[in-house]
């Protein structure tokens, strides 16, 4: 049973995430704004996380310089605040869905990235690394067809959904092509900006290790950085009014649940399996929201959708495969040096009597 447990851990993740996609799509066609909504999600997540922070680390913690405070905030703000405002707007320009789907890119997204900052190298004279770089290749195919290319429609014969928040002109109702790209596009941008966050997130917690705190500490900044953007963009108070409805369990949910249950669960699977083994289960996300939302929010799935949904799960599995081949090639250097020298990479050293889970475990980031 005690082998069993990640495989458990990793299917309520992904079931929690499902919950996240469906109630944040019912409460933005509820008529909430999407920066009101990231902003209360901001601030949810900050007062769970804040007291738990100071409470486990506040003693442990290292002095918090002026420049590492400026890298915390610019982080916070691209990679926190741009990402979440980006993706809650795609969200409701498109569906649950497709955001489901897009999750697939962000591993390949992430490498990518860490390519340009020269973390990550590929040899093209290696097998592993020619099919990294026809992972991306499938990746950019699979945002491509499920922006341009629709087909048939595929319409569940259901007509009583869960969410009655969720508007009747809404249910059933086929999004145009021009709103259609315009979400792709803002959901695959809000992935770069999140991967951003997951590329530099390591090298901030190096200069500040102290985990849970620059955690909550890039919550509260990012609190702070999207009521600017809300205030300033949404004026009407009613669009501030929650009420005892989906838009006060959708913010709670996405705070409570996502930052706190979720994202520790994470952690843990990290720390069992590694991250690779996390990252393998991503496609589950999408066989789960594409059920619920066609059954609890009456949403039409395209065969396009389903087309560029598979491409990006087979780039996701490229990108993976090439990855772990040289990571295991690798490790098998490693382990055969009979000197025992650092392990090292363009940046960063292994030291000695580390495992490859030991340092993920440590920042969860470090695989790509």
């Amino acid at each position: 049973m005690e082998g069993k447990k990640p495989y458990l851990a990793v299917v309520i993740i992904h079931i929690l995430y499902t919950g996240m996609f469906l109630l944040s799509k019912a409460a933005l066609d509820g008529g909430m704004s999407t920066y009101v909504f990231v902003f209360y999600r901001q601030a949810t997540a900050t007062i769970f996380l804040a007291p738990i922070a100071f409470f486990l680390e506040w003693k442990t913690a290292p002095p918090l310089s002026f420049g590492t405070f400026i890298k915390i905030f610019m982080l916070s703000l691209f990679g926190i605040t741009m990402s979440l405002d980006v993706n809650t707007l795609a969200l409701k320009y498109t569906s649950a869905s497709l955001a489901a789907a897009t999750t697939n890119t962000l591993p390949v997204i992430t490498f990518f990235l860490a390519l340009l900052c020269r973390m990550e190298s590929v040899k093209l004279k290696t097998i592993p690394g020619i099919v990294k770089v026809a992972g991306i290749a499938i990746c950019l195919g699979g945002a491509a067809t499920i922006a341009f290319f629709k087909g048939p429609y595929l319409r569940l014969l259901v007509h009583h959904h869960l969410f009655n928040s969720h508007s009747q002109e809404n249910q059933g109702q086929v999004p145009s092509s021009t709103t259609w790209i315009k979400g792709v596009f803002l959901m695959v941008l809000s992935n770069v900006f999140w991967s951003m966050w997951l590329v530099f997130q390591g090298l901030i917690l190096k200069s500040y290790p102290s985990k849970l705190l620059c955690t909550a500490l890039q919550c509260f900044l990012s609190t702070i950085q999207s009521f600017i953007i809300a205030i300033a963009l949404v004026r009407d108070p009613n669009e501030w009014k929650l009420g005892w409805n989906v838009r006060l369990i959708s913010v709670a949910y996405c705070g409570i649940v996502v930052t706190g249950v979720t994202f520790y669960l994470q952690a843990w699977v990290i720390e069992k399996k590694g991250p690779v083994f996390l990252a393998v289960t991503t496609p589950l996300v999408l066989v789960f929201t594409i059920c619920s939302s066609a059954v609890l929010l009456g949403e039409i799935i395209s065969l396009g959708s389903v087309l560029g949904g598979l491409l990006l799960v087979l780039g996701l599995y490229c990108v993976l495969w090439g990855k772990t081949k040289e990571q295991r090639k690798e490790n098998e250097n490693w382990a055969s040096d009979s000197t025992q020298k650092p392990y090292t990479t363009a940046k960063d050293e292994r030291p000695q009597g580390t495992t490859p889970n030991q340092l993920y475990a440590e920042n969860p980031c470090s695989w790509v």
